[in-house]
């Protein structure tokens, strides 16, 4: 598990990076996310899940990070991805926008997160 965590993270950062652009592109241009979009974004939230799952994995194996911001970051990507299906809007439009900006919170996240886990 721990061979994977470091690629996963980057797909993590990819991902909700490319998400992010997406959602965002398609919101400036007022459209409505379409099923590349949705899955797109779903994509990126499933990823950070099993990133952390993985995490969690690798943290009960024994293994620590050597900064503790590690955990923090992670968590808080997590806590990122999942915060749109408790407070975005219903209209699609919105709601696009916050599946998007929080995708770019995650990615930004998982960014500090791979700087510090190794």
């Amino acid at each position: 598990m721990a061979e994977i965590h470091p690629w996963l993270g980057l797909a993590a950062i990819v991902v909700c990076a490319l998400a992010a652009v997406v959602g965002g592109a398609l919101y400036r241009r007022r459209g409505t996310p379409g099923r590349v979009a949705a899955h797109l974004l779903a994509l990126a939230q499933t990823v950070v899940v099993a990133q952390v799952a993985v995490g969690l994995l690798v943290l009960a194996s024994g293994r620590r990070s050597p900064h503790e911001l590690h955990y923090l970051y992670g968590s808080l990507s997590l806590a990122a991805v999942l915060t749109p299906w408790f407070y975005a809007p219903a209209d699609s439009r919105r709601r696009l926008a916050w599946f998007a900006g929080t995708s770019a919170v995650a990615a930004a996240l998982a960014i500090r997160a791979f700087t510090t886990g190794s």
